[in-house]
């Protein structure tokens, strides 16, 4: 499995908008709940954001999950 930083990314993206989905919330919803910008909310999920461990923590608080919930597949 290729581990590279930008995998990671792609994974943690991909998983912050399952876990969006799931909740039924929109970008801008999300945004909001996290105290983050919609803009923000989606360059992480697109992996052109590099996200913060801070960042990461807001959107699980905001999605009602856990940190790891989000690097399941890294």
């Amino acid at each position: 499995m290729d581990s590279s930083p930008s995998r990671i990314y792609w994974v943690v993206g991909k998983a912050v908008r399952a876990q969006r989905d799931k909740a039924r919330l929109s970008q801008e919803r999300l945004a909001e709940k996290a105290g983050l910008t919609r803009n923000y909310v989606v360059d992480v999920e697109r992996a052109e954001k590099k996200i913060t461990l801070e960042a990461l923590a807001r959107i699980a608080k905001a999605l009602k999950c856990r940190v790891r919930d989000f690097l399941r597949d890294a």
